[in-house]
């Protein structure tokens, strides 16, 4: 349901981009125990085919801001997307960005963020206001690994992006969150709360995040997903191994693409903005390319 009155912006606000009327309004889903909070953008004309986004660990819906993209990366992907056709929905997963109101961020785990995604496209089947069956998916970072299991398990999507997406959590959470706080968390119970200092943030994770870093296998839940992929990675990611996104590719069993780009785990926004509409352009033209 609306739980704000629609605002009429002015893609034309955005540095570069042509003038395109789109119109955002903040959306809810309800979810058991904490409704999931999100924003809706519609490209004016019919009903056009929507992207769902998934944010990334401790992340938002309008993702990282920087002083090259100040409006926050999600929150110009959509813009890029509107300017193409694409009506889009980037939510905030439960204990992220707003919806927190019933849950904090130490009770997040995978598979509850996997629900999560998976509720969104139930609610944009479900709208009048984009064109329902034909869906698309990107996902940041774990927002990749939680995309990889939501194109495997809804079969929903036209086509999946995946950027500089994490397919080995062992591995990736222990180089970010320390062999010792990893350690600490696999003997926490569930409901434990484990301190973990990053170097962007100090916050609680419960038991619970820990004992899914092995439960899933990202590259096996693509692997359910036979449709077009794309498979974008930073050769300087300091955060996600490379040799990631070659293990989506091995996994996957349909069209592909793997873009490779002299970038870090976030694009390089913090000194330009060059190579994430280089590789926005890249992701929109695949969808283009094997949309309905």
């Amino acid at each position: 349901m609306n739980r704000a009155v629609p605002l009429l912006l002015l893609a034309a606000c955005i540095p570069g981009l042509a003038t395109a009327e789109v119109t955002e309004s903040t959306v809810t889903i309800e979810r058991p125990g904490q409704d999931v909070i999100g924003t809706l953008a519609l490209p004016a004309g019919d009903p056009a085919p929507v992207v769902l986004l998934l944010h990334g660990f401790t992340g938002s819906r309008n993702e990282l801001m920087t002083e090259a993209v100040p409006e926050g990366i999600f929150a110009r992907t959509a813009a890029r997307l509107a300017e193409a056709g694409y009506a889009s929905l980037r939510i905030d997963f439960a204990g992220s960005g707003e919806a927190t109101a019933e849950m904090s961020f130490a009770e997040t785990t995978f598979e509850g963020q996997i629900a999560d995604a998976l509720a969104a496209v139930a609610y944009l089947q479900g709208l009048d206001s984009v064109a329902g069956d034909d869906l698309f998916l990107m996902g940041w970072s774990q927002g990749g690994l939680v995309a990889s299991a939501t194109a495997g398990r809804s079969g929903a999507f036209d086509a999946v992006a995946l950027w500089n997406a994490v397919a080995t959590p062992v591995e990736t959470f222990t180089a970010i969150l320390t062999p010792a706080t990893v350690e600490a968390g696999l003997a926490a119970g569930a409901d434990e709360a484990v301190p973990v200092t990053l170097p962007w943030a100090e916050i609680t994770l419960n038991g619970a995040f820990f004992a899914g870093l092995g439960a899933i296998d990202p590259p096996a839940e693509i692997a359910a997903y036979s449709g077009p992929l794309f498979v974008a990675q930073g050769s300087a990611d300091d955060l996600v191994p490379p040799a990631s996104a070659d293990l989506f590719i091995a996994a996957h069993e349909g069209p592909e693409e793997l873009w490779i780009a002299e970038m870090d785990h976030v694009f390089n926004a913090f000194a330009t903005d060059a190579v994430l509409e280089e590789m926005i352009a890249a992701n929109v033209a695949f969808f283009d390319a094997h949309a309905d």
